[in-house]
């Protein structure tokens, strides 16, 4: 790990974020803004950073998930029928792929509870602006790429991600462990 990497990380979620949020209070209409450059800027620090992460985890919001869907996946998203209407069973197929763990959170308490208990080294996690920066700041010094979901039906409904920035998120951290071996 860098040092200087990390500290500077460290001032960016524990003091930049908190000024900007405070910024957002007053000006409404820029507090995602400032969310999205939070995310970027981390991910642009943990992709400068030095680490080898063994455990990976996939942490995913429960509206990435099919709002007419008969399974409810809060918790064991392999519960999921791989229909294809909504993303799940693709990312499911990833986690997998690449030896993964993978979850759904319904919230930041559910979130923080998965991350306590699967004790991943790194997190790709996927969310809105204001759920992914809060979780990133939640969970430092855990590594995170964080990347926006898609809401074509507005917040919090049939959400959809990117599947190729996931993978290359999930990549990117397996490049890191192979570099180690």
């Amino acid at each position: 790990m860098k040092p200087w990497i990390h500290f500077l990380r460290g001032f960016v979620l524990k003091v930049l974020y908190p000024v900007l949020m405070l910024v957002g209070a007053f000006l409404k209409s820029k507090k995602a803004d400032f969310q999205a450059y939070i995310v970027r800027l981390n991910n642009l620090l943990v992709m400068r950073d030095s680490f080898y992460p063994k455990k990976i985890l996939l942490l995913l919001p429960h509206c990435i998930q099919n709002s007419k869907c008969d399974v409810r996946l809060t918790f064991d998203v392999y519960k999921c029928r791989g229909c294809g209407k909504c993303k799940i069973k693709d990312l499911i197929e990833l986690a997998e792929t690449y030896h993964i763990s993978i979850a759904i959170a319904t919230g930041g308490t559910i979130a923080r509870k998965v991350v306590k208990e699967v004790k991943p080294d790194a997190i790709v996690a996927v969310a809105c602006e204001r759920d992914l920066s809060s979780g990133i700041v939640d969970t430092y010094p855990i590594p995170v790429i964080g990347i926006l979901n898609e809401r074509p039906f507005g917040p919090c409904i049939d959400t959809t991600v990117c599947l190729k920035s996931v993978e290359d998120a999930i990549k990117w951290f397996i490049n890191r462990q192979e570099k180690q071996q």
